[in-house]
């Protein structure tokens, strides 16, 4: 950062995070209020602001691991803005991999069954750090999934990035403890 400090580019996307998320109500169920970020993402100074706030919340890093499927927006605007590499982090099927080229899989719990993401490990430089990015953090089992599945790869999770946390969710307490988490906004 040059001339704008890391607090003032953070308060500037979280502004527009706000003023900008769509609020679904009763979806995917009754009693959800979906926030969707998809217009925050429509514009382009919105998105380069958030990429450039991940990006310095993140510090130094060698990869921005992005989640799918909206944290690949922000994972690879992030990289571009912080100099870093995008490292998908993936649903099952998605990737090739198989006998030496093995695929990791990191299966964790939602708050309605089960899931699963991988990665080909060898995208994963021993001892590459890694921002994991996500667009929200809700009940932490897909960011805790990522950290350890990064971990597993060889990588050193440097943090936890999101755009979003809805924090009466509880999910920072689901990221081990010596991994930092910072979101851009909170939501109580």
């Amino acid at each position: 950062m040059s001339e704008v400090s890391v607090a003032e580019v953070v308060e500037r996307a979280a502004a527009m995070i706000i003023e900008r998320t769509r609020l679904t109500p009763d979806f995917p169920s009754p009693g959800v209020l979906f926030r969707d970020l998809t217009p925050v993402l429509c514009h382009a100074d919105s998105l380069g602001v958030i990429a450039e706030a991940i990006a310095a919340l993140g510090g130094d890093a060698d990869l921005y691991a992005a989640l799918e499927a909206r944290g690949f927006l922000l994972g690879a605007a992030a990289a571009v803005a912080g100099g870093g590499g995008v490292l998908p982090l993936r649903k099952p099927g998605k990737l090739p991999g198989t006998g030496t080229e093995a695929l990791l899989v990191q299966g964790y719990q939602l708050e309605y069954g089960t899931a699963s993401l991988e990665l080909q490990p060898a995208d994963v430089g021993e001892g590459s750090r890694v921002v994991v990015v996500d667009d929200v953090l809700a009940t932490g089992g897909t960011a805790a999934a990522a950290v350890e599945l990064v971990r597993r790869a060889g990588g050193v999770v440097t943090a936890v990035v999101v755009a979003m946390e809805l924090a009466a969710l509880g999910g920072r307490s689901r990221i081990p403890a010596d991994v930092p988490v910072h979101a851009i906004t909170t939501i109580d």
